[in-house]
Formats: structure tokens, sequence, C-alpha cells
């Protein structure tokens, strides 16, 4: 390949010096000719360069992977064990759908197992019902767990080894309030000060902290801290909190506790119990990975450790659930499942699949630096999962009345002759991308419905949709020749009156072809629906970087939900293919639970144009 690039050069070169000593233009065609040369010599050289790239990319291993695969093959691990450790404060989101890819994929990969515990150590914020949707959401991901834990099961244990700290000198019980404490922990340029109470006995410390398990003492009066440095580098290391008083019911507990262990002191010792052999985090804890090895090696236990990746940040939305729990609060959107919501019962509710979230989060991939994935990738991977294998049904969203004038006046096999005059049934795929979907029957007759904007009265040069005097073919049916406008006293189109040809149909008679094909319901049979047409959450695309002080609220987009009438084929009534169907040229639509017998509702998952 170089040497042929070498060669158009050397062959320019010559061309070049021939402008001095022959005809300039015949020089100039050979410039011109050589210069296409080497266009398309580089275009090759690039295509090959993509496809290698792509070829090595398919093979490439992420860094996790890589990890486990030395870990396995050094023997420092005999088998994978990874975990997924939500707290059951509020719904999953698209962030946490990668987090249970990852976690439970890997383990798959390396025939390991994943546990599912849930970090329920803040008796106010949680709930059974967080517990139970977080589960019904890995299910519908395709995921299942090893085991199913808790660190309030653990609560004990945790207890017992907060003693030894004690015993060993680790530990002590500190009074200070919580903002002295924030206070006296110092800046990355100033070391922290030390506590008035942090030399306290072994004895003292032991007694108080009984105490505190045992109620005596008022929320936020106490708390146990780990004895490190107050002057270390890392401000983690600045005595951190391992308890805290709460004086609350815990829904699994109950009463039983009034003490609660701090994240950065339950999170390791909690996987150590489980042999958790990987324990993967988001980036923002790579700061607390070396408090998570000292709390082990203090207590000399299964060593665990924990590795990071770059969490999900996604366009149009945020990912706060203190954000997303003030959005349901105060009304901004429906509840937890708006179909608006990166929540994964939300985006459930939109019609998103399984398969293209999992799809997604491969895509997106294990990285170690924080990025802004872009939300039409998301949605690219939902049409490639609902192309290949939706059902197809055509839905009017803004009709206008068609009208065959000469549909009575010949005579056809396959037609019907009834009250409302001839009619006949179209056939057409339910699946074009599945052989196997079967077909769907369509009622055709003298009056139609179509959409208005497929018509126009002066329509410019490349409009190739139904004009006066022009021809458009109905789907799957007929072709049609427009020949008479109706309008009313405002001038408002209300009728279009066409001739059709007899001979034109699909599948039999003279195919004829025509630039455009439009689609249709029958005027006598077709079902009205709602549809709900969702929009990006908000204006901004990058939402963590709005300016400071600016409420992120002031962002939400005005237009993220619209409601419109349409009119629908029948079929679409009786679908129970249980995934989101396409309505032909318009998008993925998936039926709702607001749905009623009198009025079916239809979300709007995703139109059919990609964007990424």
């Amino acid at each position: 390949m170089l040497s042929l690039v070498f060669m158009a050069f050397s062959f320019k070169g010559y061309a070049s010096k021939l402008i001095k000593n022959k005809n300039k233009k015949i020089c100039r065609i050979s410039e011109n000719i050589v210069s296409l040369s080497a266009v398309k010599i580089s275009v090759r050289m690039e295509d090959s360069n993509k496809q290698q790239n792509a070829a090595e990319t398919a093979v490439q291993k992420n860094f996790l992977e890589e990890i486990i695969e030395n870990d396995l093959a050094s023997g420092r691990v005999e088998s994978v064990m990874t975990r997924f450790p939500p707290e059951p404060n509020g719904y999953l989101h698209i962030g946490h759908a990668k987090s249970i890819c990852l976690n439970f994929g890997l383990a798959r990969k390396y025939g390991g197992r994943t546990n599912l515990r849930f970090d329920d150590t803040n008796p106010v914020k949680e709930d059974t019902e967080y517990v139970d949707s977080i589960k019904e959401d890995i299910k519908w991901l395709g995921f299942d767990w090893a085991g199913e834990y808790y660190a309030s099961d653990y609560f004990q244990q945790l207890y017992d080894w907060a003693v030894v700290l004690i015993k060993k000198g680790l530990a002590y019980v500190d009074d200070q309030t919580q903002e002295e404490i924030r206070q006296n922990r110092g800046t990355v340029q100033q070391p922290g000060v030390e506590s008035p109470w942090r030399n306290r006995s072994v004895e003292e410390n032991l007694d108080l902290f009984e105490r505190m398990k045992n109620g005596e003492f008022p929320d936020g009066s106490k708390v146990l801290r780990a004895k490190i440095d107050m002057a270390h580098p890392n401000m983690m290391f600045r005595d951190p909190l391992m308890y805290r008083i709460i004086h609350a019911h815990h829904h699994r507990t109950g009463d039983k506790w009034c003490i609660y262990p701090m994240y950065d002191y339950a999170h390791g010792q909690c996987d150590s119990i489980e042999h958790i052999t990987h324990s993967i985090c988001t980036l923002e804890f790579d700061v607390h990975r070396p408090l998570y090895d000292w709390f082990i090696e203090q207590l000399g236990i299964f060593p665990s450790h924990q590795y990071e990746f770059a969490r999900l940040n996604l366009t149009y939305t945020v990912m706060s659930k203190r954000k997303l729990l003030e959005l349901v609060r105060n009304g901004f959107v429906s509840g937890w499942d708006d179909p608006r919501m990166p929540t994964i019962c939300g985006i459930r509710r939109r019609g998103y699949t399984p398969e293209s979230i999992r799809n997604f989060a491969e895509k997106v991939g294990v990285a170690k630096r924080d990025n802004l994935i872009d939300l039409s990738l998301l949605e690219w991977c939902l049409r490639e999962d609902l192309n290949k294998r939706s059902n197809r049904y055509m839905v009017v969203t803004d009709p206008v009345k068609l009208v065959i004038t000469n549909w009575n006046d010949g005579e056809c096999s396959a037609a019907t002759e009834t009250e409302t005059g001839r009619t006949e049934y179209c056939i057409a795929p339910k699946n074009p991308e599945d052989p196997e979907a079967g077909q769907r029957t369509i009622l055709f007759g003298r009056e139609l419905y179509i959409e208005r904007a497929d018509f126009m009265e002066n329509p410019p040069k490349k409009f190739f949709r139904l004009r006066p005097g022009g021809e458009v073919r109905l789907k799957y049916s007929y072709i049609v020749k427009c020949e008479e406008v109706v309008k009313d006293a405002e001038g408002n189109i209300t009728e279009i009156r066409c001739t059709y040809d007899p001979t034109t149909k699909p599948g039999s008679g003279t195919w004829r072809s025509v630039k455009g094909t439009i689609h249709w319901v029958n005027a006598t049979q077709c079902e009205k629906v709602r549809l709900r047409l969702y929009d990006r959450l908000f204006t901004e695309a990058d939402m963590s970087g709005i300016p400071e002080g600016k409420d992120y609220k002031a962002y939400l987009n005005p237009d993220s939900l619209k409601e419109v009438d349409a009119l629908a084929e029948p079929g679409l009534l009786d679908d129970a293919s249980g995934i989101a169907v396409q309505f032909e040229r318009n998008g993925y639509y998936i039926k709702d639970k607001d749905s009623t017998p009198e009025l079916p509702v239809f979300n709007r998952a995703t139109g059919l144009k990609s964007s990424f």
C-alpha cells in the first residue's frame, strides 16, 4: 500500500515537470488524474485502517477484564465473585444499569457469581418499596443473583469489629458536633485539628460505644471515628466516621439498632464477609480505596479489592437521586416511572428493551475517565433492536379524508360488496425484517384517512407525496391520482378526491412505480388512540455544566411531553408481542398502563431517524 502511495506522488511530481515542457492543458488533466488516484489510495488506506482498528477493538479487553484474567492466571483468586450494592433509597437509573451489566456481565463471562447486597445503613431514607423495585429492575435486565444480602445482616459483626478496633487503639468516641468535625478536618493544604476526645482511654471508648448502641444518647451527640492521622494528605484518612446515632425505625431490623455504620466502614467489611474478589465502584470512590484497604488490613480479614470505573453521564438528563426525587415530589414528572425519567422503570415504560440497554452498556464500554454519552446512542441501540423484532402498523396522526371516486366503478375478484360499497383487504408483513412474523390484513375501501402533511397544493420541487394532478402509492395497495380538493369556508382542506388505478395493486396486475408512497387507515374501520410524544427532559445537553447558582429546574424542557389523538389500523390493539411496535413512517411506540378500553394510550419510545 505504501508503495502505491509513493508511486502516485512520484507520478504527480513527474506530471508537474511536464507543465514546463508540454501543453499546459494536458498537464493539468494529468495532475487531476494523479490527485484523484492519490485520494482514492488514501481512502482505501483509511478504510483498511478502520477495518483493522475495528477488528482489534472487537478482541480488545477492557482494563477490568485484564485484571480479572491476570488474577485468575496468577492464582490470586480461584473464582470471580462480584456484587451489586445499591442503597434502597430510590429507584435505579440508567447509570445503575451500566453497573449492573458490568458486575453481572463480568461474573458471567468468567464463570463466577454476583451477589445482590442492599446497603441499608440509613433507615431515614430507605424503604422496602425501593428494595422491590431494584430486584424487579435487575431481573428485567436479564440477570439473577447468587445470593441476596443486606448490610443489616452484618450489623452485629460490624459492631464486633468496631470493638476490635477500639481495643487496638484505632477508634474512639467523639463528642464534637457534625459542624465542628467538618471544620476541624482542615484542607488539602492545611492539616486537621485533633478532637479534644481523641485520646480517651480504651475502656472509656468501649463503655461509651456500648451505651451508644443501647440508645442512651440522642442523635448527633456522639460518633465513633477511626483513629488514623489528622494531618494525612488523603483527607479520607483524617479520622473518618465509622458510626453515627440515628433513632429511627429500620425497614428490616426495626428498632433493634440505633447506631448505624458509615459507608466507608461498612462497605469493605461487607465485601470481605461475602468474599468478594472484585469490588467494582464508580470513579468517585477511588480516593476511598486506601481507606477500604486500611480497615481490612487492620482487622486481618478476607482481602477484597476495590476497582473503579467511570460512571455513566448522559446528555439531557440528571442522575442525582436527590434531584430525581425532587422532580417526583414536586410534580415535575408523574412519578419514578415517568417515561421522561432516566430510571430503569421509566425507560422500560417508555418502550426500551433489556436487550437495547445491555447493548448500550457494551457500546459505552468501561473507561477510567468520566465522559458524557450522547442520548442518541441509547436511542440508536433501541432502534437497532426494535427494527429486527417489532411488528408494524399504520397510524395517522393528523388525518385528512381521501375519497376514491371511482372505487365502485369496476370489479375486482378480491373485493366484497357491502352496504358502504366495495371493500377488499390488503396483505402486509407484520415485520419485513422477520419473515416468520407472518402477515396482517388491512381493510381497504372508498374512504380513507391520510396524513395531512402528505398532501400539498403548491409543493416544492422534491416533494414526492400527493399533489393536485399527481400520483402516489397508498402503502400495500393501489396508486391513486389527486383529481380534486374540497375545502371549508375558512379554506381548510376537508377532503382529497382521487381516482385509483385498479391494475397497480402489489401481487396482482401490472406493477408501476411512482416516487412517493404514503400510509393510510380505513375511514370505516380504524381505532382512535392517544399518543404521548416524549422528548428530552432538559434543554441543556450537559446538565453538570450549568452555571453555578443556577437552578437545574430552570432547564426543564416545556415540550418534553405532547399528547395527540390519532387513528390506527385495528390490528394494533390486538398486538401481543410485548415490545414496542413500529408506526410506519413515524417511530416506535408501546402501549401504556394508562390505557383504557375506550382510549388506548401509546408512548413514543423513539423516532425512526437516527441523529447519532
